[in-house]
């Protein structure tokens, strides 16, 4: 018999890490028609949860005002459950959803598109942990389209690095229309986007390249990277053109901007490609108009990912193409020193944190 309360960390309004609470008494959710409850083992973190805590995404007319990841259109409420990349097992279900789903592994797929299935626009979607409660807890309610089985030995917390950060770089290369043979040059390579960018490009038979700060070279380019540049090492333009022997970039997948951002349109070819999911070095960025149309260049917003790209991510991890990085476990309890250590960004790949209940099953040191 299933508990009636249970663990969660609430996000209860913006601001520092101190308006995340962590609770022992929240009430266990009841799957309505259509959805699936899922006993959660294990949930990555990821940079959306950390802006939307902040209310650091701004509006179009004043990019410094505290607003959530929707903007002026938030489905944001307080109490909030955040955590998008969950992995857990199916513990009940709801009215319409077969009972034989009872005990499967599953992966979330964390969008919630409001659109019907064959319909790929992107333009209003949501996202589980945001327009509804997510994965930092003992259990979540989930639409059953987005709990997938993944065929896979790869243990729950290395399955839980995934899905936010991979299908966000999948659609990114998606919206630039990646073509094998292509050299793709990507900044931020040492995150959870950043490191998925680098194995979904070598998917594609495409060239990657990467961007990032001192001492972890070595472990981009074990990770499938065919060269590296430091970001803050002198002329980027220059270096880039070095690493490549003078060969051309097609496209920038970028998650830094910042001061970065004019050279990386410098760097791009003619009728190059720029794609960006992301502003950690800063949003607001300075722009020559007359670099993007002299040199005819297409630029890309990007934001999650479709049904299509999921199924793909499904698919990559099955054949075993891309890799789990998992850098650290943590239990839910220590949720803010997770955090914390996330915010840091020393580290590859991802960070997960485990519901205390299943913390024995890893047998982690803490942090570790």
């Amino acid at each position: 018999m299933r508990p009636t309360t249970m663990q969660a960390v609430q996000l209860t309004g913006h601001g520092g890490l101190d308006r995340l609470v962590i609770r022992d008494d929240v009430p266990v959710p009841d799957p309505a028609p259509g959805e699936v409850l899922i006993e959660v083992t294990a949930c990555g973190m990821n940079n959306t949860d950390v802006w939307v805590r902040e209310g650091a995404y701004g509006t179009e007319t004043d990019a410094a005002s505290v607003s959530t990841w929707r903007r002026g259109r938030s489905t944001l409420t307080f109490p909030r459950i955040q955590g998008t990349d969950t992995v857990g097992m199916i513990a009940a279900v709801g009215d319409g959803v077969s009972e034989h789903r009872l005990g499967e592994r599953v992966m979330v797929d964390f969008s919630i598109y409001n659109r019907p299935e064959g319909d790929e626009h992107l333009a209003d979607i949501d996202y589980i942990g945001h327009g509804r409660d997510g994965g930092y807890a003992e259990y979540m309610t989930v639409p059953a389209e987005n709990a997938h089985t993944v065929d896979t030995d790869l243990d729950d917390a290395q399955l839980a690095t995934f899905c936010c950060a991979y299908l966000t770089a999948e659609h990114m290369l998606d919206r630039v229309r990646l073509e094998a043979g292509e050299r793709v040059l990507i900044t931020g390579a040492s995150g959870g986007v950043g490191s998925g960018l680098i194995q979904l490009v070598r998917a594609r038979g495409a060239i990657p390249y990467a961007v990032t700060s001192a001492g972890k070279q070595d472990a981009i380019l074990a990770l499938g990277a065919e060269g590296v540049v430091l970001r803050d090492d002198g002329d980027l333009v220059a270096a880039v053109d070095g690493m490549t022997g003078g060969a051309p970039i097609d496209v920038v997948a970028d998650l830094v901007a910042g001061p970065l951002f004019n050279d990386l349109l410098r760097i791009l070819r003619p009728e190059g490609r720029y794609t960006t999911s992301g502003a950690i070095a800063g949003p607001v960025v300075q722009l020559d108009l007359r670099t993007m149309y002299l040199k005819h260049l297409q630029l890309h917003g990007s934001s999650q990912g479709t049904r299509t790209a999921f199924r793909r991510l499904v698919h990559y991890i099955e054949a075993g193409t891309i890799r789990p990085l998992l850098h650290a476990t943590y239990p839910l309890s220590a949720f803010h020193r997770a955090q914390e250590a996330f915010m840091a960004k020393r580290f590859i790949g991802n960070l997960v944190v485990v519901p205390d209940t299943k913390w024995e099953r890893y047998g982690a040191p803490y942090g570790a």
